[in-house]
Formats: C-alpha cells, sequence, structure tokens
C-alpha cells in the first residue's frame, strides 16, 4: 500500500471540495448575553486554561529534546540555527501560528535524539516537521509542493512522504508537546484577564509607562494595543531561542518567563529601569505548581536571553518603535 496516499490533484490530504458546516447552521452564538452569564462562562473558561496549563507544565520534561544532536555526527549546532532561522521565516511566509513553529522545532528536536541524520536530507526534517506541526494546529496545511517547492525541489514528494511515516513512528505519534507559544499565550491571557475585570495587578504595573494611575482608566483598545506589543517583543525573544542550541536545555515555560522578564525591562520608562527577579515573575503563574518553580533557574535562563538579545540587535530593529 502507497506509504501515503493523497487525493487526486490534491497533496495536503484533505479534499479540496471539503466544505467546513456554516456557522448558522452549525451553532449559534447569541449577540445579547445576560452579564451573570458572561461571568459564569469567564470563570469556566479560567479553569480550562488553568487547566491546560498544569497538564502542559507536568508535561515539559518528559517532551524535552536534551542533547538531540548528541547523536549526530553530521548535524551542527551552526546548521540547526541555520535551519530553524529559515523555518521561522516559512511559518511567516505562509502565515502560519506560531504555535506551528514551534512544534515543528520540537518535532525535528526529538526526531534528533531517536535517529542520525545525514547532512543533506536536514532540510527535508525541518519541513516534514513543519507540515506534521500544522496538521496537527493548523486548520488548512501547506501544500506538499509548496513545502518541495521552498527547498528547491532538492527532494520528492515520496521522500517526504516516507519520512513523515518515520518521525510518526519513532514519537509514538505523540505530538501534543507543551511549547513556547502555548505558555507565551497563557501568561498573556492572564493579564487579559485583568483588564476584562477592570482589575489592576501590581505585577503588570510596570510592563508599560505609566505616567500616572489615569493610564489604567485608558480604553479597551489602548489595553489591547499594549498587550499586542508587549506579546510581540516576548514573541520575537522566543522566536531567538528556538534558533540557539545552547537554549534546548531550558524547559519552555522558563524560556517564556524569562522573555516576559525581559519585556517588562524593556516597557518600563528609563528612569525607573530595574531589573525584574525570577521570584516577582513567579507570581504571575495563578496555579498551584508555584512550589516546583526553580527561580534560579529562570535568573540564569534570563540572563542568557538577555546576552542573546544584545547579540541580535540588527534582527530586532523594528521592536525600537514599540
Amino acid at each position: 500500500m502507497d506509504a501515503c496516499p493523497s487525493p487526486e490533484g490534491d497533496d495536503s490530504g484533505f479534499e479540496e471540495d471539503f466544505q467546513s458546516p456554516s456557522p448558522s447552521n452549525f451553532f449559534t452564538i447569541p449577540w445579547s448575553v445576560n452579564l451573570n452569564n458572561r461571568l459564569i462562562a469567564d470563570h469556566h473558561e479560567v479553569i480550562y486554561d488553568e487547566s491546560c496549563f498544569i497538564i502542559q507544565k507536568n508535561n515539559e520534561e518528559e517532551f524535552l529534546a536534551l542533547n538531540c544532536l548528541a547523536r549526530q555526527p553530521q548535524i551542527t549546532a551552526e546548521a540547526r540555527c541555520k535551519l530553524v532561522s529559515w523555518l521561522i521565516a516559512v511559518y511567516k511566509h505562509f502565515k502560519l501560528s506560531f504555535e506551528s513553529c514551534c512544534l515543528a522545532v520540537n518535532i525535528m528536536d526529538r526526531f534528533l535524539v531517536t535517529t542520525s541524520v545525514a547532512a543533506d536530507c536536514f532540510q527535508l526534517l525541518g519541513v516534514t516537521s513543519l507540515l506534521i506541526a500544522t496538521k496537527h494546529v493548523e486548520v488548512c496545511s501547506p501544500r506538499i509542493k509548496q513545502l518541495l517547492s521552498l527547498c528547491c525541489n532538492a527532494f520528492s514528494k515520496e521522500q517526504l512522504c516516507n519520512l513523515e511515516c518515520l518521525i510518526l513512528l519513532r514519537l509514538n505519534f505523540r505530538l501534543a508537546a507543551p511549547t513556547l507559544a502555548f505558555f507565551l499565550d497563557y501568561l498573556v491571557s492572564q493579564e487579559l484577564s485583568w483588564h476584562r475585570v477592570g482589575g489592576k495587578d501590581d505585577n503588570f504595573t510596570d510592563l508599560y509607562e505609566v505616567k500616572n494611575d489615569d493610564d489604567w482608566t485608558a480604553t479597551e483598545e489602548d489595553q489591547l494595543s499594549r498587550v499586542e506589543k508587549y506579546k510581540y517583543f516576548a514573541c520575537k525573544i522566543c522566536e531567538l531561542s528556538l534558533a540557539d542550541y545552547a537554549f534546548n536545555k531550558y524547559q519552555p515555560s522558563v524560556i517564556v518567563q524569562s522573555a516576559i522578564i525581559l519585556a517588562k525591562d524593556h516597557f518600563r520608562k528609563p528612569a525607573s529601569f530595574k531589573h525584574t527577579s525570577s521570584s516577582e515573575m513567579a507570581d504571575l503563574l495563578c496555579t498551584a505548581d508555584h512550589n516546583s518553580i526553580n527561580y534560579s533557574l529562570i535568573q540564569q535562563c534570563t540572563e542568557d536571553l538577555r546576552l542573546l538579545v544584545s547579540l541580535n540587535l540588527e534582527s530586532l530593529q523594528d521592536l525600537k518603535a514599540l
């Protein structure tokens, strides 16, 4: 049987004429919602998000690809950096989510732990990992032809499909890895929840250039704009860490916490600038997992990220406008 059967004229694994159910037929969203019901819905949403966070936090060690290049005689940290940097450009080219990019790198690294890869097949491993990640995360994944064209058609569709099957087998089809994108979204959502209820959290008062207390009465649009800038800065730092092999030793939640520390420092006014401690950052995690937080590890990762950012200032030029 063919290792990777696909419909005629389509290489994405989905029928082109497949139609999603109409929103009006599938479910109805009430436009006028009772305030009490809204509060109950928010409460259940918070509990659900927190449960997901705890599960992913507990799964980090299991999905961590430590020393993934130890068994790779032909793949170096520099080669990995170039490939991951290229994958970051590819995910932006296809307008994919950051979650897909993070998961693709995790899939690739975990496969490298199990299997030796030739240097001339390394790029194929990258695009195949990205394809698997997008099938797991996105509504529609890029076509195989599109991915192969970005590799100058150096590989065939059959090679990619065979490698896809091999990766899934080596990883035992376990793809739900905790990622940088997940923890970044979770922590930012905690801040947004404060804005929804009109709260003022001391842990967030120094995230922005707050001139006076009236700034906290800013419109919801202004608040969301601030959060987007803050999240964008932290995301760019996380992208840098993805490409640097030295950060494979850190758990994703630790890297995200450290990236947020740097984001907090960036948005402070120069007159009141001070480094954020790891214990301050830990206070942002509103879960029962406080006791397992390693403050010294977060502090070490923060300093490593600070150095990484200083070495990549040219790639962060667009952040000066934030």
